[in-house]
């Protein structure tokens, strides 16, 4: 089973291709703070469909390219 997780598309400068930042929070393994933590993933978009701002869903699959492990699932 693929992994799947939520994001905001933050650019879709290329062809076929949008990037995608997922936030999340982490809890301080000392402190026991939670803290904003993001990281940015490239997902592949077939149809050039999705914008920057919209809301996706991504999922990981097969390697299509050198840093491009994720296609974007659809729209929430």
């Amino acid at each position: 089973m693929a992994k799947k997780t939520k994001g905001i598309v933050v650019s879709d400068k290329m062809a076929k291709t949008v990037v995608v930042e997922v936030k999340r929070y982490i809890k301080h393994p000392l402190y026991g703070k939670y803290i904003k933590s993001s990281k940015r993933y490239k997902a592949h978009d077939e149809k050039n469909e999705y914008k920057v701002g919209d809301k996706v869903i991504i999922e990981e699959t097969k390697p299509m390219s050198k840093d491009k492990h994720w296609k974007v699932a659809g729209k929430i």
